[in-house]
């Protein structure tokens, strides 16, 4: 039977790249000349750490990280910027964690939007990821798009798709 996976997954390398080209753009601007930038990303937490000295500027590193991470291929979605920056002595600092995996919330999201289409598919969660088979791939086709035009706030992608 046909069938694929969907998952939430950022590539390390590809986040890594994006970091590094955010650095090199913010140290070569004007308006970051003699401040104190600092931008970090630990591999092993999936999160960036962010510092410069006033609020604004940390949401000028935000939208150049965001920005280079779309030119590499990297959805914005996996970024979670909901938390504040907040003051630490004379700087100020930011936490962006990079969401990496489905979430179980998420994926009943998922699995309760392919249920409620009424297609004629068998979803399944397994671990973090879950598992669309289908008698037809036009079904299968249908849930990506199905997918892809629902509004759930986390990046998906489409793998192992089998006939």
């Amino acid at each position: 039977m046909p069938s694929f996976d969907i998952v939430s997954k950022v590539d390390p390398q590809t986040l890594d790249n994006a970091v590094n080209v955010t650095k090199k753009e913010i140290v070569n601007r004007f308006d970051f000349k003699d401040s104190p930038v600092q931008i970090d990303l630990n591999k092993k937490d999936m999160k960036i750490d962010l510092e410069a000295e006033s609020d604004m500027k940390i949401k000028q590193i935000t939208d150049v990280l965001i920005s280079r991470s779309i030119k590499q291929g990297l959805d914005p979605l996996a970024f979670d910027l909901n938390k504040d920056a907040y003051p630490s002595g004379k700087t100020v600092k930011k936490e962006v964690p990079v969401r990496n995996g489905l979430k179980q919330e998420d994926a009943k999201k998922l699995v309760k939007l392919i249920k409620d289409s009424n297609l004629k598919v068998q979803v399944q969660i397994m671990d973090d990821l879950v598992r669309v088979t289908g008698k037809k791939i036009d079904d299968l086709q249908s849930v990506i798009q199905l997918c892809k035009n629902a509004n759930l706030n986390f990046p998906m992608q489409y793998i192992n798709m089998r006939s």
